[in-house]
């Protein structure tokens, strides 16, 4: 492995507790070292995701998952993320695709898949904060390329007092204290963390138990980044004053999650009444208290750009913000904001060294809402009497970005005009003309913004939907 560790080394094996997906979690602490997620034995065979670093505890969740998946009609795909930044990620690589290749040769229901980022992040980006957007983009790309609508990550209970101790040092608020969820449903995958209420020390026990071979990563060593100084300067100190810090701070994130779900709630009732689609309604969410309108900014922000803003970031808005400004732009972490016509809306910014995984097509038999997390959003298909798309059109649509030269219909009986034209008679912003083009052999049916093409619309009383977009950040 040229410089990088390999080691071997067991947490009893698992019993399953429920984790959601229709699996029970692999469990490091339960009898005979199986983990147990359940399907029915004659239900039809299904995939789940481990995201597979090689590390020892996505070595032993793997392993675990494994063991129980050989007992069932379930797949596992070990999910591997290179990154490109250490000179030992090529000798990573081999070695986790070597495991799960001696795995399924000895039988057990294991498939392996990587990507490689080659990430090169901005000049003053954070290389943390860089690496972990762009391994769960990979992550998720790689589950839907596997069928898997499941990936499991192996965080235990110390990464969890971890997390709570480095938000807090942050200045976080409650949302941020919460630290990581258990399970999590985003990007149409669900998100679980199975091991998240187990001891470090069980799994370490499980991978001695077991002599799994896995890698030890050098840069875990390096202090210029903030888990690691933790770790390694104030853990060791903290743990010997208070013995029982991991279970106490891993129960103190428990409680501001709970915490954290009321002001979301109350955030939900608010944005309720002052957002359109996407976007923040100023007028609206100026007329709320100010700790009310803080708690609608901050949950706003968090769902249309994926992250938690920072307390400078919601206190800047809270000052800039009037209604009655004229047009604007601000710039964040994770993306850039813009104030027009009394409306707020969030742009992203793109992923460098990212892949970016598009859904290419998308069938509607029938109404429904049809996540395309790859176009940041959900295609809605709601039933109709009239001025919907026939569902014999509706049964294969292409999805595909603006090119140029499309016409668009706005109505029967007006001309086709550009798809540039209409969105500036629509006084569509450019930031709100995102989204696919949907299309049936060539001709054009949906365009986000601006509805149905009127040449594709149905015959009054002819089964029909009609359709509607909704970005990511919408409620």
């Amino acid at each position: 492995m040229h410089g990088s560790r390999v080691t071997a080394a067991t947490p009893t094996p698992p019993s399953g507790e429920a984790c959601g997906s229709g699996l029970a979690c692999p469990n490091p602490d339960g009898p005979n070292g199986q983990s147990v997620p359940v399907l029915p034995s004659n239900g039809p065979a299904a995939t789940v995701a481990v995201a597979y670093s090689g590390g020892r505890d996505s070595t032993a969740l793997l392993h675990a998952t494994l063991q129980a998946a050989a007992q069932t009609r379930l797949t596992v795909c070990a999910l591997h993320v290179h990154h490109g930044l250490s000179r030992h990620a090529d000798d990573w690589l081999a070695h986790c695709e070597h495991q799960c290749r001696g795995w399924a040769e000895a039988g057990l229901p294991v498939r392996f898949k990587a990507e490689r980022l080659g990430l090169q992040p901005a000049t003053g980006e954070s290389i943390e904060a860089a690496a972990r957007t762009a391994r769960y983009e990979a992550l998720r790309c790689m589950a839907v390329e596997c069928g898997a609508d499941a990936v499991l990550l192996a965080h235990h209970r110390r990464d969890q007092a971890e997390t709570l101790l480095l938000q807090a040092l942050r200045g976080a608020g409650v949302a941020g204290l919460a630290a990581m969820p258990g399970s999590i449903e985003r990007d149409g995958l669900t998100w679980v963390r199975p091991w998240l209420e187990q001891p470090r020390s069980a799994i370490e026990a499980y991978v001695l138990a077991h002599r799994l071979r896995h890698i030890e990563d050098d840069s875990n060593a390096d202090p210029r980044f903030a888990r690691n100084r933790l770790r390694l300067a104030v853990w060791p100190a903290l743990c010997e004053a208070f013995p029982q810090a991991e279970t106490t701070l891993a129960d103190a994130a428990a409680w501001a999650q709970q915490a954290s779900a009321c002001a979301a709630d109350l955030a939900a009732i608010d944005l309720a009444g002052c957002s359109k689609g996407p976007a923040l309604e100023l007028a609206a969410w100026e007329r709320l208290p100010s700790y009310r309108a803080c708690n609608a900014l901050r949950a706003w922000l968090r769902k249309a750009s994926g992250q938690s803003p920072s307390a400078a970031e919601v206190e800047r808005l809270m000052r800039e913000l009037p209604a009655a400004a004229a047009p604007a732009r601000w710039s964040l972490q994770a993306g850039g904001l813009r104030r027009y016509r009394g409306r707020l809306a969030f742009e992203p910014l793109p992923i460098a060294g990212a892949k970016v995984c598009r859904e290419s097509s998308v069938s509607l038999h029938r109404a429904g809402r049809y996540p395309l997390p790859g176009w940041g959003g959900v295609l809605v298909a709601l039933r109709a009497g009239e001025g919907g798309v026939a569902l014999a059109r509706l049964a294969r649509l292409e999805l595909a970005p603006r090119s140029g030269g499309e016409q668009f219909q706005g109505a029967p009986g007006r001309p086709p005009r550009s798809l540039k034209k209409q969105f500036q008679a629509a006084a569509l912003p450019a930031w709100a003309r995102e989204g696919p083009l949907l299309l049936n052999a060539g001709q054009l049916v949906f365009v986000p913004g601006l509805g149905i093409d009127a040449r594709v619309i149905a015959a009054p009383g002819e089964p029909q939907l009609v359709l509607r977009w909704e970005t990511a950040g919408s409620p």
